[in-house]
């Protein structure tokens, strides 16, 4: 007999086809009207395994766990056998063996994810691993630009990603999936920050954010990830702010159906200033509003397919 199929996970939106990129845009927007879904899961045990602290992403994954009827356990950092020496696999068998299908993880180390999903009988998903991916957050951006421009429209929008590409795992996942669906990438900041390496087919390069915003659909500014910048790649913060932040001088620079989106949490004085909060562009109250009907659909997606 030929070896069963292994069970899908989503690690990144690398391992996912366009297509399925746009049924999880409709499912989520489906969701989005009808958040009660709770037969979907029934019977589902999903452990959540984070490492890293988090609101967003955690409290959605939660909610959305609940709407679709998943049976949830939380393993908050601590609590897990692996600070006592057993190892991802050891971990993954012990989960499997109690019936769990689904792990939620997050993880400071990049890779994390792939180790435990090539250890685990269940599905993975990705909840951020170091400066690696988080396909979920660039999920429910994209689904943020598809309520905005139109189902299908996201081809051939202009998107600048602004600040630190480096040690961002947004940017790298929305890279792929804005690629995916044929957007035209920007990246603007720093070569500390931005390495000429990011360049490739549909994605390029600008030192200069002020040269670029007139010529763009969306502005998406990524968090200055101090925790993870070694001092020489940003030796000044101010200098930073003057050349990248988003301010209101700025603001009158984007077109008038632009718009500006950030994953969250945002710096206050670093990435933006107060202006943005107030523009009739700002949309991270809807990329948050996304997130719950976006891990519906991914959590719906893996457990029973299209």
């Amino acid at each position: 007999m030929p070896p069963e199929p292994k069970r899908r996970s989503l690690l990144d939106l690398s391992d996912l086809r366009a297509e399925e990129t746009q049924y999880l845009l409709d499912r989520a927007q489906a969701f989005a009207a009808t958040p009660a879904q709770r037969e979907l899961l029934r019977d589902v045990c999903v452990v959540n395994l984070f490492f890293e602290p988090s609101t967003r992403t955690y409290s959605s994954f939660v909610i959305a766990q609940a709407r679709v009827g998943a049976d949830v356990v939380a393993l908050p950092p601590g609590s897990s056998s692996l600070g006592k020496g057993e190892t991802i696999a050891d971990t993954a068998i012990t989960l499997a063996a109690m019936g769990v299908r689904v792990i939620v993880t997050r993880h400071s180390e990049s890779g994390f994810p792939y180790r435990l999903a090539d250890a685990f009988a269940g599905h993975v998903i990705n909840a951020g691993d170091g400066g690696h991916a988080h396909p979920t957050q660039a999920l429910l951006d994209l689904a943020t630009l598809q309520t905005e421009f139109g189902r299908g429209k996201i081809a051939g929008l202009k998107i600048a990603l602004v600040g630190d590409i480096a040690h961002s795992r947004v940017a790298r996942s929305n890279i792929i999936g804005l690629r995916a669906l044929g957007a035209q990438v920007v990246l603007v900041g720093p070569p500390t920050l931005l390495p000429d390496a990011f360049a490739r087919e549909g994605v390029r390069i600008a030192r200069s954010l002020d040269a670029v915003l007139g010529e763009v659909d969306v502005v998406m500014l990524l968090r200055i990830q101090r925790e993870r910048i070694v001092s020489a790649a940003l030796p000044c913060l101010d200098d930073y702010a003057r050349n990248y932040r988003l301010d209101g001088k700025r603001l009158r620079m984007l077109a008038p159906h632009a718009i500006v989106m950030h994953p969250g949490p945002y710096n206050r004085g670093v990435e933006l200033t107060d202006e943005v909060l107030s523009h009739r562009g700002w949309r991270y109250a809807q990329q948050v509003s996304h997130g719950v009907p976006v891990r519906m659909a991914v959590l719906d997606f893996l457990v029973n397919g299209v």
